[in-house]
């Protein structure tokens, strides 16, 4: 069979739905605050799968192949006190190692057995009252281990304190989850290689919080690999100029190498996608990509479509 080369339609618009990595982090917030309204939640699998999860009342819960439910749900039900949770997922869930964070909610305090492989899901999680205040974690494992102690740390009586141990990797991440902390009023702090963040004491029933959530960066790299190929304007919705998504580095490393300039419209929150006229593609790309790894396939997609040889390092966590 042979396939025709397609013809991009230039100057449409597209809404992408909210962030993944936003919606994930506010749905565990909302679950144990209540007092968040959340818009433009993801329509990805792992959100529904999470929210579903959140909603179960059940003593197993089956999260298939979601990798962020699985992480976030570890530490969540760490701290439902006096529930046992068994958290198992797809074969290849059960091949993904979740160790380091295991290992940090048990020096915590938390009672969390393996089921069948040492280091892997499925879990069993009992959840107890967590009253120490510190923890080491290796600092160049998943930016998702460190999100999921984040997200449980202001319902802390005490709060939590994070030694960050070795080089930090994926840092936008965690600062992302930072953000979101601040905003519904949890105080924290980034210094270093340590982390703090206080306990929450706010009245949840004077506080609530709507959250419009952001559309996903992530989801945005293909419509710029799109236009890269295409060489047409595209618009999309619901983005912001000072997004705290790392993945949000797509626009200036597109615009560095391809040409796609990124033209923010802040009334609308939309931007606009636009090929500059004569670019001079680059020999090569050399691009260290430790901070925004996820949308690293499709650049290196991207590059071998228009023929331009790439070296991409900082991609130790994919």
């Amino acid at each position: 069979m042979k396939l025709e080369k397609s013809t991009l339609t230039g100057d449409k618009t597209v809404q992408i739905s909210g962030s993944k990595s936003i919606s994930n982090r506010l749905l565990i917030l909302e679950s144990l605050f209540s007092n968040i309204k959340i818009g433009n939640l993801s329509n990805s699998q792992d959100t529904q799968l999470l929210k579903k999860a959140l909603s179960a009342n059940t003593d197993v819960v089956d999260i298939h192949h979601a990798g962020t439910a699985m992480r976030f749900l570890t530490s969540y039900y760490s701290i439902q006190e006096g529930k046992t949770t068994v958290l198992t997922g797809s074969g290849r869930m059960k091949e993904r190692p979740i160790k380091n964070l295991v290992s940090a909610l048990r020096d915590l305090g938390v009672d969390i057995k393996y089921l069948e492989n040492e280091g892997f899901p499925p879990l069993k999680i009992t959840g107890r009252k967590i009253t120490q205040t510190q923890v080491n974690v290796p600092a160049n494992i998943s930016s998702q281990f460190i999100t999921s102690l984040l997200l449980i740390a202001g319902k802390l009586e005490n709060g939590l304190k994070i030694n960050l141990v070795g080089e930090v990797t994926s840092r936008s991440y965690i600062e992302m989850t930072l953000d979101i902390l601040t905003k519904f009023g949890i105080k924290s702090s980034f210094e270093g290689n340590t982390i703090k963040v206080e306990p929450y004491h706010g009245d949840s029933a004077s506080s609530a919080l709507s959250y419009e959530v952001e559309s996903d960066w992530s989801s945005a790299s293909y419509f710029y690999s799109i236009c890269a190929l295409g060489r047409k304007t595209i618009h999309l919705k619901s983005f912001y100029k000072e997004s705290t998504q790392g993945d949000s580095a797509i626009a200036k490393i597109y615009e560095d190498f391809f040409g796609i300039k990124t033209i923010f419209s802040e009334d609308e929150h939309k931007i606009t996608l636009q090929p500059q006229p004569d670019f001079s593609f680059p020999e090569k790309i050399v691009l260290d990509m430790n901070n925004c790894p996820d949308i690293a396939q499709t650049l290196c997609v991207t590059a071998a479509a228009l023929q331009i040889p790439f070296d991409i390092s900082g991609l130790g966590t994919l």
